[in-house]
Formats: structure tokens, sequence, C-alpha cells
């Protein structure tokens, strides 16, 4: 009977748990998915200006976009221009190193450009960059 007993019990110490790996791997990706960074729109299609100084802007966290009707939109929201500052406010209050960029349409006023600009410096927008295609030469 000891015999059976000690085949028994070898058997149950050679099972893996597989829990603390299944653990980690879900905290990893959890890790991964919080970490990753997004792809972020302004909610509308901009004919942008072409510039031949334009650059590419790494980390652009708020972008505002003027469509041709002098439409502005956040995050897929139209919104009124009055309405810029409190929603950039809002937005640096998540990501304080945030940068503005905004997205004029090349039709679109230049008043509406310098309202959407000028709120978004009341608002403590530490940068704010100006989106442009590269010129084609």
């Amino acid at each position: 009977m000891s015999r059976l007993r000690r085949r028994a019990s070898a058997d149950e110490e050679s099972d893996v748990n597989l829990t603390p790996m299944l653990d980690v791997v879900f905290i990893l990706l959890i890790f991964f998915i919080v970490t990753a960074s997004f792809v972020k729109e302004s909610g509308i299609e901009v004919s942008r200006p072409d510039a031949s100084t334009a650059t590419p802007q790494k980390r652009a966290s708020i972008l505002i976009a003027i469509d041709q009707n002098d439409e502005v939109w956040i995050q897929r929201r139209q919104i009124d221009v009055r309405a810029v500052r409190a929603n950039v406010e809002r937005l640096l209050a998540e990501n304080p190193q945030g940068t503005v960029v905004i997205q004029a349409d090349k039709d679109s006023t230049n008043g509406t450009f310098v309202k959407v600009m000028d709120q978004s410096k009341l608002a403590g927008a530490p940068n704010i960059a100006i989106a442009a295609r590269p010129a084609e030469e």
C-alpha cells in the first residue's frame, strides 16, 4: 500500500502549475495595451496646405481640425470656437506635456485659425504646431 501512495504523490508533484505563468502573461498584456500609442485623429478629413519646411511632429496628442466651412473638430466631435479653450484645458489635464496640432483646411479662413490658436494659448498649451503637407519639389 505504501508503494501506491508514493506513486500517487509522485504523480501529483510532477504536474506543473500554469496559473502563475498565465497571471504574468495577462499582466504583460495589460501593460502593453495601456502603454501602446494609438493613432489620434481629429475626426474629419482636412486638405492641408503644402509647405516646403514641413517637418513631422512626433508627439501630437491634441489634434484640432478646421474644415473648409470653418467648423472646429476635436476628438471626432464638432465644437464651437468658444469651447476650444475648455476642451484643450481638459486634454492638457490628462497629458500636461501634450502638443496642440491645428489642422486647418487650405480653404478655411484665417480668422477661425487665429481664434483656435488664441483659445489654445489661453488654455495653457505649451506648444502649438500647424499641420501641413510636405511640398513636392
